[in-house]
């Protein structure tokens, strides 16, 4: 029952090419950066990533994106990352631009083993008619499009059909986490943690703070322990160590 694993270089070894990843985190929040940067230092690449978004060009998933070892990202918007953008237009990687709502729930549908879903998000537009380009040309035509998606009427209103999402290993970060892989996320750092930690065959939290089996109440556990399977704790000044996509101050 104990899942702490010694460090984040060990968490991640055994992540190959080419294995899918969901990553937690909405911009810079709750992103977990230490397991990102041991990825970048372990050389796996050609990975497939679903993550709300692709981190900034120096933190976060923008490290691996710049250094070439994302391959195909899932997401729901480019955000503040200006070579997500070019590496997209240039024609060097794929991207499913998904719905945010949309996104999440299909996370969360893998990780309930539920294969499929409806919708009213997209109706009327490419993400259900398809067409939406998912990786260009270096001439800048569409080289590889979305395709059409299945439609049904409930209640009298049109639904899209969505596909759950499950990946070979989910990456999280936690405020609080015990040794059987119990995790507590807090305020806005839940965004998409909970539901990348569901749709992972192998999930890896580093976790903040470190606690023992029954030191967190269980009405306060935000994601149960059978979600995850390696548990690292982190030392003071990687928990500390938090960036900021955009700071605004008074004038």
């Amino acid at each position: 029952m104990d899942k702490v694993i010694a460090g984040a270089a060990e968490a991640v070894a055994d992540i190959p090419d080419g294995a899918s990843l969901a990553v937690g985190g909405f911009g810079l929040s709750g992103i977990p950066a230490v397991l990102i940067d041991a990825l970048h230092t372990q050389g796996a690449t050609d990975l497939k990533v679903v993550s709300n978004n692709c981190g900034v060009d120096d933190h976060g998933l923008g490290v691996l994106l710049s250094a070439g070892r994302i391959a195909r990202v899932t997401g729901s918007y480019v955000g503040e990352n200006k070579e997500f953008a070019r590496q997209y237009l240039a024609g060097e990687l794929e991207v499913e631009l998904t719905p945010q709502g949309t996104l999440a729930e299909r996370l969360r549908a893998g990780g309930c083993g539920i294969p499929a879903f409806y919708t009213p998000a997209g109706v009327g537009t490419q993400v259900a008619r398809g067409g939406l380009p998912w990786r260009y040309a270096p001439d800048g035509t569409v080289a590889v499009a979305s395709p059409p998606k299945e439609t049904r009427e409930f209640h009298g209103r049109p639904h899209v059909l969505e596909h759950g999402i499950t990946t070979d290993y989910a990456l999280v970060r936690a405020w609080r986490g015990d040794r059987h892989g119990n995790l507590v996320f807090r305020r806005a750092a839940a965004n998409f943690n909970p539901l990348a930690a569901m749709a992972g065959k192998v999930t890896i939290a580093e976790v903040e703070e470190l606690v023992e089996p029954g030191e967190l109440a269980p009405d306060t556990i935000h994601l149960p322990g059978i979600y995850v399977q390696r548990v690292v704790a982190l030392g003071a000044d990687e928990a500390a160590d938090k960036h900021i996509e955009k700071r605004t101050v008074r004038s």
